[in-house]
């Protein structure tokens, strides 16, 4: 079976942004999406940031926002979600890929972000990115789709995956 959709899995830390960005550095297709980074003030990871593939950049989550959502320590900004994410998510060209990292707690907590990732899942568009290990049952839905390649990452195989999902992007079977 063909995949459509291949999202990587694993711990926090573990590399999923970093990956993605390699594969995105080597796909030569039309590209829309969303990668999210750390936000580390004196060595210390203090947020998260979230920058659209075509260059648009927000503050995502940080500890110290008076944001009334809440994941963990971080105060989520729904609004960077729904002003930038999700219409990032919408591609025009027909062989474009959609880069989504990731599905997480934090960005599930728009509801037109669950709504966005449900519609280019079942579409016909290729969707790399990631997802989460642990999440509600939004996440866990995703993560149980048939038409979803789950790959996990670790510190030990996450170099040679850049390699593998390209190959899987040019040359689905």
């Amino acid at each position: 079976m063909a995949f459509r959709n291949i999202l990587v899995t694993g711990p926090p830390g573990c590399g999923k942004s970093t990956l993605l960005g390699k594969v995105i550095g080597q796909l030569k297709e039309p590209l829309s999406g969303f990668i999210t980074r750390e936000i580390r003030e004196k060595g210390k990871r203090v947020g998260f940031s979230v920058e659209t593939l075509d260059g648009n950049k927000s503050v995502l989550a940080h500890i110290h926002s008076a944001s009334a959502h809440k994941v963990g320590k971080y105060g989520v900004s729904i609004e960077s979600i729904d002003r930038m994410v999700v219409p990032s998510l919408t591609i025009s060209n027909p062989s474009g890929i959609i880069i989504v990292d990731e599905i997480g707690k934090m960005e599930c907590l728009s509801a037109s972000f669950r709504s966005a990732v449900s519609k280019i899942l079942d579409s016909p568009r290729l969707v790399v990115g990631s997802i989460s290990q642990k999440g509600g049952p939004f996440i866990q839905s995703v993560r149980q789709r048939k038409d979803v390649l789950l790959i996990g990452i670790t510190v030990a195989n996450r170099d040679g995956l850049v390699d593998s999902i390209l190959e899987m992007v040019h040359h689905p079977s």
